[in-house]
């Protein structure tokens, strides 16, 4: 492990020291569980660049009463995502274009408030490469339904095996526009496999989210339900974001890549449940990631929970 690595481990470790470990060592129940799935087809028809993710998040506590707590680790957020990066073109990528990059990031996180302000705070480990098994899962599904998958030239040049222990925390302050809406702006900053700074904004139009526990989703930034209050009806979400981005393991300045001065998110979406179901879709634009990058792109997230 790199000096760098291990000064990302010994945050890490300093971040969850700050849960008292009384919170951790009580009796927890699961509230909720929460999950998105992320696909560039669904965006704008096309499979490159941020070209797919899955995360989940599992959460415990003693009770949630459609606020959060004042103290850190009494909600704790178990969190797996899986996640594909790739270039435009599979089969025979263009010099200059990214590598292909699979990753599994598992995550601990708490939630609270402190003086009006939301606060998520986390540890994660990221492990990259051909270990993870993600390239031969593209290449399986692409086989499955019969399109052209990852080359041996790309999945050989893919980034490879490591491990990045990393660190995340954001803060918000949500402010209410009436009754029914409120607007939420909020930093973030990220240590581990990128190196990070973001601000922006997210707008809520409709009292159906408003009581629930919502997570970001730190690809698209789009927020998802994890503990699901009773409440039905349609909430519309809108926010935008930007990053400068000092360090990414999937875009090595050792293979020529320059990172782009920021980094644009703009999202929209809607949740919608009913007595017996949920769900969410959402579009995400991001732009350029890095200097050669040929365009922007626009991805879909989906999540349905239905019973019937």
């Amino acid at each position: 492990m790199s000096r760098v690595q291990t000064a990302f481990a010994v945050a890490c470790f300093s971040v969850l020291t700050l849960v008292p470990m009384d919170a951790l060592a009580e009796g927890k129940a699961r509230l909720g569980y929460g999950r998105l799935i992320n696909n560039d087809f669904l965006g704008d028809l096309k499979d490159r660049g941020q070209t797919g993710s899955y995360v989940s998040s599992r959460i415990y506590g003693k009770s949630w009463n459609g606020s959060l707590p004042s103290r850190a680790g009494e909600i704790l957020e178990f969190r797996l995502q899986a996640d594909i990066k790739s270039p435009d073109n599979l089969v025979n990528p263009a010099v200059g274009d990214r590598p292909f990059a699979g990753s599994i990031t598992l995550g601990l996180h708490t939630h609270y408030e402190q003086s009006g302000y939301e606060i998520a705070l986390g540890g994660e480990v990221v492990a990259t490469g051909p270990q993870t098994r993600l390239d031969q899962f593209q290449t399986a599904f692409h086989d499955g339904i019969g399109v052209a998958g990852p080359s041996a030239a790309t999945r050989a040049a893919q980034i490879g095996d490591n491990f990045f222990p990393g660190v995340v925390v954001e803060m918000a302050r949500p402010f209410k526009l009436g009754a029914r809406s409120q607007v939420r702006p909020f930093v973030e900053a990220r240590a581990g496999v990128e190196t990070l700074i973001r601000a922006g904004v997210d707008f809520e139009i409709g009292q159906l989210t408003q009581s629930d526990l919502m997570v970001r989703d730190g690809i698209t930034g789009q927020r998802y339900r994890t503990i699901v209050t009773e409440e039905t009806g349609v909430a519309f979400v809108l926010g935008f974001d930007t990053a400068l981005v000092s360090e990414s393991a999937y875009l090595p300045s050792n293979l020529g890549f320059t990172l782009t001065d920021q980094r644009d998110r703009a999202r929209a979406g809607i949740h919608w449940s009913s007595n017996k179901s949920h769900g969410f879709f959402g579009v995400t634009y991001l732009g350029r990631e890095y200097t050669s990058q040929a365009s922007e792109q626009v991805v879909g997230s989906i999540r349905l929970s239905l019973k019937f």
